[in-house]
Formats: structure tokens, sequence, C-alpha cells
């Protein structure tokens, strides 16, 4: 999947916003406020950080080499997914939707409310 395909893929979700907020290379993405992707935008690989539970971390880290512990992040619950090295896009998708879905899931009840305001 390439940037691009990546970026309009996470700017289509509900409540998304995208900023720069560690530098003019590092692209955020964020549901409510919370992080859920993490796009360098100034390496010669395409690659991402994602959310994912600790036991799917495990599992795609030791099926494909593509996904490894999450680069400066805590390495329990992300990883860095190298985009343009051969993984399936839907498979890309999964891990995007999943790591959107575990922020949302983390919500607190008066955030949770907020969200389901959005259309």
């Amino acid at each position: 999947m390439d940037i691009e395909s990546f970026r309009k893929y996470c700017m289509a979700k509900k409540a998304v916003e995208e900023s720069f907020p560690f530098d003019e290379h590092t692209l955020v993405f964020k549901v409510m406020g919370k992080i859920f992707a993490i796009l360098p935008l100034d390496k010669l690989e395409a690659k991402a950080n994602l959310k994912a539970l600790p036991e799917w971390s495990v599992e795609l880290r030791e099926k494909y080499h593509q996904v490894r512990p999450g680069w400066h992040m805590n390495k329990k619950h992300w990883n860095t997914v190298l985009l343009e090295e051969g993984l399936d896009d839907d498979l890309i998708v999964k891990m995007i939707d999943h790591s959107y879905e575990r922020v949302v899931a983390g919500f607190a009840r008066k955030m949770k409310e907020e969200f389901e305001k959005f259309s």
C-alpha cells in the first residue's frame, strides 16, 4: 500500500484528523484526539506505526517479516508495518481498522458519546 492510499483510508474513517504534532515529517492520525496511526514521511521505505492487541502483535510479527515491534513506541501495543514490502493491502487495511477500533474502545463514556455524534 502506498502512502497516499494509507492516508486516504485513514482520513475516511469517522472523527479522524491528521496533524504533524512531532515534526514536519511525521504525519499523525487521531480519532477524537487519540493517536491510532503514525506515518513518517521522511523515510526511504513507507512504514507506519499501528496499535494492536499484544497477542495479535506477536502473531503478526511471527508470521510477517514486514511487521516489527513499534519504533519509538510501546512494543507490547504498537507495531511498525512496512507498507510497500509485499503485505497484502487487505491485511494492512485490517491492521488500520484494528488500531482505530482499539483506540475507540478505550474511550471514556463521555468521549464515546461525543464520538457517536459524528456521522
